[in-house]
């Protein structure tokens, strides 16, 4: 993982109206990024958390340039997205979607899906393309020969390696991967998993990795930001952040990991009150209305900046966790 940064977003922003009445009047705005400074490093695994609704998808959709941006900018090797033609950032970046089978056109065949991006950049075409496609299958780990099959003719597994293909088709610098594995298997997640980490070793690639799952992001990351509600409230070198949070939502988030030991099974902290809307932030901190140390006067009002409480262990909180300490524990 190189020092300097691919990417860098500075106060990012996406909103979405809220419209209403005959003349289609803006009443509100959906905050789904709100205020977002986060950088990328060459090289790296960069996990992204949170529940359902916190903002990771159109963050990432946000960062490759596939949704507009509202406010702020995200910076490729230093240039903003917005000054790079769309075709050059596509070359740069790629993305490998949720639901394998529903990125893929059903009446196209392997040879056309993965090739297609070749295509339409004029890279290739005839014979060439045919073994380009070939190789790209390998790399993935599916035998050329499938290249003349249709997509419902693959498992779960095989597709998302399709998938996988058809990102690296332009040989790109950066690939997001949008919870690539949360519809598989157990078992196939960790053959997927281990495919991605093979062909980052062997191209240098980097990734951000989009996902619900701890487990996942602890096996894959080299860092790890959580978010919730728009804004990321923690972020940290994956070990630190697993031994060591300090934010009262990532302690929640942790305490969620399902255990296999009986004794622990039991453990978790509930929070209180349900997500609040992202048309209507809460004041000050966004988490305090679910916090269990949140304190009357400070974090209602404040709004908690990201800083550092040790190193590049950073965290968005008026009173983070010191290392060693929980949270009060509901049964």
């Amino acid at each position: 993982m190189s020092d300097s940064p691919l990417i860098e977003m500075k106060n990012l922003k996406k909103w979405f109206p809220i419209k209403s009445g005959m003349l289609s009047a803006v009443k509100s705005y959906v905050r789904a990024v709100d205020g977002v400074d986060l950088s990328v490093m060459k090289g790296e695994t960069l996990g992204i958390v949170g529940e359902s609704g916190c903002g990771k998808t159109t963050l990432g959709r946000v960062l490759l340039g596939l949704t507009p941006i509202t406010e702020g900018s995200v910076e490729y090797n230093g240039i903003d997205i917005r000054m790079m033609k769309n075709r050059e950032l596509r070359k740069k970046m790629q993305i490998v979607f949720q639901d394998p089978g529903g990125s893929m056109n059903p009446r196209m065949s392997v040879r056309s899906i993965v090739g297609e991006p070749l295509i339409i950049n004029g890279m290739s075409d005839g014979a060439e393309l045919t073994k380009i496609i070939g190789e790209l299958l390998e790399s993935v780990g599916l035998s050329k020969n499938l290249m003349t099959r249709f997509p419902h003719e693959f498992s779960g597994g095989q597709k998302q390696r399709i998938a996988v293909a058809r990102a690296l088709a332009l040989n790109p610098e950066f690939i997001l991967l949008d919870e690539p594995t949360s519809a598989l298997d157990v078992s196939v997640q960790a053959q997927v998993l281990n495919l991605l980490e093979d062909i980052q070793e062997e191209k240098g690639l980097t990734f951000v990795f989009i996902t619900h799952s701890l487990n996942v992001v602890h096996h894959i990351s080299d860092r790890v930001a959580v978010m919730y509600l728009g804004n990321i409230v923690e972020l940290s070198d994956t070990v630190e952040l697993f031994e060591n949070p300090a934010h009262p939502y990532t302690h929640a988030l942790l305490s969620a990991i399902p255990e296999i030991s009986v004794e622990d099974s039991d453990e978790r902290i509930i929070l209180s009150g349900d997500v609040p809307s992202p048309a209507d932030p809460p004041s000050g901190c966004v988490f305090h209305t679910r916090c269990p140390i949140a304190k009357e006067g400070v974090c209602d009002v404040e709004i908690p900046t990201l800083s550092s409480i040790s190193g590049d262990h950073l965290v968005a909180c008026h009173f983070p966790v010191e290392p060693g300490k929980s949270l009060p524990i509901v049964n």
